[in-house]
């Protein structure tokens, strides 16, 4: 098989479809665009589907494909290759861009067809999926970091797609100087790992890594590892990089199902776990990461019960989610984190596209009390939006349910977890179920608030297929990761996803797995919890909608500080921004207007008033010239007689 053809065709096929519409972007054919731009990305995702059936006819211990197109750059030490590879844990991530990016694209021939710039719209949906290919499919730290840099300028592009709306403008702009931030302690990481260990190559560096683990907080390993996790609190929205995210919602719809819920926002979790065993020798990194994961999961969840945006409870659900995924890595399940990923791009997705689907039968309208019984209206839409609802909120045996379990159990039973970070996940598990409960009743349920000019409709099969689809692997797509106490008892059902990533997985030291009563007690508990909160919600906004008001009104110091999200937006700018504009500002009056330009100024009339005076010399007149050569002979001899 030509692995080069094919992988070739993986990457580039985007691309192809990206030039092609970026050529005709004044075009206002919505159908023609999101045709090509589909059929770009289906072609992509049949090549990934052919090299990952490929992939798994090989043995175990030599399961990889390796392709090196050229040797990129050879500085000194430097060597880098565009080179790329296909094994267990990038097969997962090709799956799932192709697949649910093509999904998404199809949803958005129906969704962007009224939109002028749909054929601008669709190149910079496939240059993105372009760009997270480069990111994920890369060898080395090098070519990942150009794919990293990629989808950041696309997600500006597609977050600020409305430009002309200020609002908008001004989301795309944070989200791409937020993630700078981030992206400057990734190349800090980048050069503290290769100055240390000679080289970028993901295998080399993982071959290299320290064999014993560094109590030091100046090591190598910790040092690299803490700049590389602190670009992925950028990408992957994490305390204190997380702001972005939210306001990012100003984009179209599908973008935030592609970029925020399924593909980029996983980027650093995808490269913490890429990178796992140097991670492993840093344990004073893995425990800021999971503490930063743990706090995300529950911060990001109480601000999204007062949120009154379908989208803006939507993202803060995502920030959620990814917390939980940096808490599985923090604690060395890095084989959870990846199947969380996994699931939650389809459940999360799914809702994205779900709240899409809304929105144009609300005819643009976002604010979800100003909804209310809408399952009569939107069937397709309410059931495809309840499995995701369900597979979120971890309910068995929807696809959320197995992954979040098994990222609780190693945050209880891991040597590198405890029974705070396990409580801290559970409370983000409760969290989750009672604001996602609020928004399907708020949306779909209970007695309608629509305003009159409004008449809801569901939405045409180009975008109710891809919500069917999705909502099918929302119920059945965890089923490849089965707990192994639920394994057993259903009659020795094996762990496919473990074995799967087994051997690119370091193995926690000192691991053991849950004995069954433990482990179904924990479940049991976080199933019940989530349960008991859902009904709650559940109580409060249909059985008896006047509740929320008298209980936000009993508690209105503490509700004004969630609902205004902690004003932490507020604190950036009055302790950060403000204050380095300020000093920008004055650096550039004081400074560059007072003393650089000042000195030049003077330079310039210094120069200028000696070439006037040059010039008032040189007049052409002879006998001005004979007086001068006259004074001169006087002075001369003046001089001479003086001596």
């Amino acid at each position: 098989m030509n692995y080069s053809l094919l992988m070739a065709l993986v990457i580039l096929t985007p691309f192809v479809g990206f030039l092609i519409n970026g050529l005709r972007y004044k075009k206002h054919s919505a159908n023609l665009a999101g045709t090509i731009a589909t059929i770009a990305v289906g072609i992509s995702f049949i090549c990934s589907i052919i090299l990952v059936a490929d992939l798994i006819s090989l043995p175990e211990e030599t399961r990889k494909i390796a392709v090196s197109f050229f040797d990129w750059m050879a500085i000194d030490k430097l060597k880098v290759s565009a080179g790329f590879v296909i094994d267990q844990i990038s097969a997962i991530m090709i799956l799932v861009i192709t697949g649910v990016g093509t999904l998404i694209h199809l949803f958005s021939i129906g969704y962007m067809h009224h939109d002028k710039g749909a054929a601008k719209y669709f190149s910079y949906l496939n240059l993105f999926i372009f760009n997270m290919l480069l990111l994920v499919l890369g060898d080395n730290l090098l070519v990942m970091f150009v794919g990293w840099e990629g989808v950041g300028l696309c997600s500006y592009l597609l977050i600020g797609f409305w430009f002309t709306d200020k609002e908008k403008a001004a989301a795309g702009m944070k989200a791409f100087v937020t993630n700078r931030i981030g992206d400057a302690a990734f190349l800090l990481g980048m050069f503290v790992l290769f100055l240390t260990f000679g080289t970028l190559n993901f295998a080399e560096l993982n071959a290299l890594a320290p064999t014993t683990v560094e109590a030091s907080w100046l090591g190598a390993a910790t040092l690299g590892t803490l700049f590389l996790f602190i670009g992925a609190t950028g990408k992957s929205a994490q305390i204190p990089l997380y702001v972005w995210l939210p306001d990012a919602m100003a984009g179209p719809t599908p973008v935030s199902a592609l970029i925020h819920a399924a593909t980029m926002v996983t980027a650093g979790v995808y490269m913490i776990v890429r990178l796992n065993p140097m991670f492993m020798a840093a344990p004073n990194t893995m425990m800021v990461i999971a503490i930063i994961g743990a706090a995300t999961a529950v911060f990001a969840a109480t601000i999204g019960i007062t949120q009154n945006d379908i989208k803006k409870v939507l993202a803060y659900s995502t920030v959620s989610q990814l917390g939980y995924m940096f808490l599985a890595c923090g604690v060395g399940a890095f084989g959870a984190a990846m199947f969380h990923l996994m699931t939650h791009a389809f459940f999360k997705a799914l809702m994205f596209l779900g709240s899409g689907s809304v929105i144009h039968a609300m005819h643009e309208e976002q604010d979800i009390r100003k909804m209310g019984g809408l399952k009569k209206y939107l069937p397709i839409t309410h059931l495809t939006f309840f499995l995701g609802w369900l597979a979120i909120i971890g309910m068995p045996p929807f696809a959320g349910f197995f992954s979040k379990d098994e990222i609780l159990a190693y945050a209880f039973n891991s040597p590198l977890g405890s029974p705070v970070l396990w409580a801290m996940g559970a409370i983000g598990a409760t969290l989750t179920a009672f604001y996602m409960t609020r928004l399907m009743a708020l949306t779909f349920w209970g007695k309608s608030r629509v305003p009159s000019d409004i008449h809801p409709h569901e939405s045409p099969a180009l975008m109710l297929i891809p919500l069917i689809v999705l909502g099918v692997l929302s119920v059945i797509g965890g089923w490849i990761g089965i707990p192994h106490v639920i394994g057993e008892y259903l009659g020795h059902i094996p762990n496919v996803w473990e074995h799967w990533l087994h051997p690119l997985i370091k193995p926690i030291p000192g691991f053991h797995h849950l004995d069954a009563v433990t482990e179904f007690t924990l479940m049991g508990i976080s199933v019940t919890l989530a349960a008991i909160s859902a009904a709650v919600a559940y109580h409060f906004y249909v059985r008896s909608p006047e509740t929320p008001n008298r209980v936000a009104e009993k508690i209105k110091p503490i509700y004004n500080v969630v609902y205004h999200k902690y004003f932490v937006d507020e604190g950036y700018f009055a302790f950060i921004i403000n204050p380095l504009v300020n000093i920008s500002r004055n650096t550039w009056y004081y400074v560059d207007v007072n003393f650089i330009d000042k000195m030049t100024y003077l330079a310039g009339d210094l120069v200028r008033g000696m070439g006037s005076f040059a010039r008032s010399i040189q007049t052409g007149n002879m006998q001005q010239y004979a007086m001068y050569i006259g004074i001169g002979v006087v002075v001369a001899l003046s001089f001479v007689i003086m001596r």
